[in-house]
């Protein structure tokens, strides 16, 4: 059989503000590399291609078409896409701006979304790619693409359900599960010592953005006995967004910059809770990440998590800081939930990812 050339794009800031999108594409594509057939290769959408050298696109975030309706025209190459379909109505309407919240309450998820989008353009961060998304909008672009694509990727059962019931348009699928590396996120390697200070601490790790409700975490946290941890960076349009959280945090919540994997995997050994009080998540990489290595999780009771977790995690409301409080408090005194351990081994791998992504572009023809 030929070998199947594939070429993933993503956003134009996908290395330089990573994100769980980042994560998932990397190691999709570094597991891919490491199976019989197939070849990828990964470029952002504002990177020069010669798309000769590809049979098949693999497309991410369906929630930005602006960047994806200009690739799939030059490229005329077929595609699959991992939609990662995040609803931000929530995130929106609890903004800690005024202004963005009065926006979602006066427009349409898709309105607010193609603003968001135009903005970034204007701005410098986002490419728009083709111009028609100027004229056919954040919805009609979001159909054009489902529409036209030969296969959808959710990462849940739950996550497709949701995309259907908003934009009504059946597609061919295959669910392909997010994952963790569990050759870095392994308990066999050497413990490092210089992090002695995160033993017993609660720690909530990703990129600071408003959809990952930081704030309300600070707020429920805030002045208590846990020694908090608050691990990443600010998103490309999030500074007044941490500057907040900053102000709002006390003594015992401290704030440290992005980590390499390497390192997190020592933090999530030293720590007992891990907490993700977002406002939507279709996953929670980093969930997965610190249960595999011995924390217990608290994750948000919105988006796809059930899927994932089951109850092997302590669920919390993003909108009550006394839920993510309670939810922290029931993580920290309970024995460690090693079934969920078990699980991520048995379902959760890029290993697994990777099969299963190959097995979606044959079944898509390829």
């Amino acid at each position: 059989m030929k070998e199947l050339n594939v070429l993933m794009v993503s956003r134009a800031t996908l290395f330089s503000h990573p994100g769980g999108d980042t994560m998932q594409i990397r190691k999709t594509a570094a597991y891919l590399n490491k199976l019989e057939g197939v070849s990828v290769d990964i470029k952002t959408v504002d990177q020069e291609v010669d798309y000769s050298q590809y049979d098949l696109l693999h497309l991410f975030n369906i929630s930005r078409p602006a960047d994806l309706l200009g690739v799939i025209k030059k490229s005329r190459l077929p595609y699959v896409i991992s939609t990662i379909f995040v609803d931000f109505t929530e995130a929106e309407k609890n903004h800690h701006s005024a202004f963005r919240s009065l926006l979602n309450r006066i427009f349409s998820t898709d309105q607010v979304e193609y603003l968001k989008t135009i903005a970034r353009i204007l701005k410098g961060q986002d490419i728009l790619t083709d111009r028609s998304y100027l004229w056919r909008g954040q919805k009609k672009s979001v159909l054009k693409v489902i529409k036209n694509s030969r296969m959808l990727l959710p990462n849940s059962q739950s996550e497709y359900n949701r995309l259907l019931k908003a934009y009504g348009a059946p597609q061919e699928y295959r669910v392909i599960p997010n994952a963790i590396d569990i050759n870095t996120f392994s308990e066999h390697t050497e413990v490092d010592h210089s992090f002695d200070t995160f033993e017993g601490a609660v720690i909530s790790v990703g990129q600071i953005t408003p959809v990952k409700n930081h704030l309300s975490l600070i707020r429920a946290l805030k002045d208590t006995e846990f020694k908090v941890f608050i691990i990443g960076s600010p998103s490309s349009n999030a500074g007044p967004y941490f500057e907040k959280c900053r102000e709002e945090a006390t003594k015992n919540i401290v704030f440290v910059p992005f980590m390499e994997q390497g390192d997190l995997v020592n933090v999530y050994r030293k720590a007992k809770v891990h907490a993700l009080a977002s406002w939507f998540e279709t996953t929670g990489l980093v969930s997965l990440e610190a249960a595999y290595m011995g924390c217990n999780v608290v994750v948000t009771d919105r988006g796809d998590q059930k899927e994932y977790f089951k109850n092997h995690a302590f669920y919390c409301d993003p909108e009550r800081p006394e839920s993510i409080l309670e939810a922290v408090k029931q993580a920290h005194q309970s024995d460690f939930r090693s079934e969920l351990k078990n699980e991520i081994e048995q379902k959760y791998t890029w290993e697994i990812t990777a099969r299963k992504t190959l097995d979606a572009y044959r079944k898509a023809g390829f």
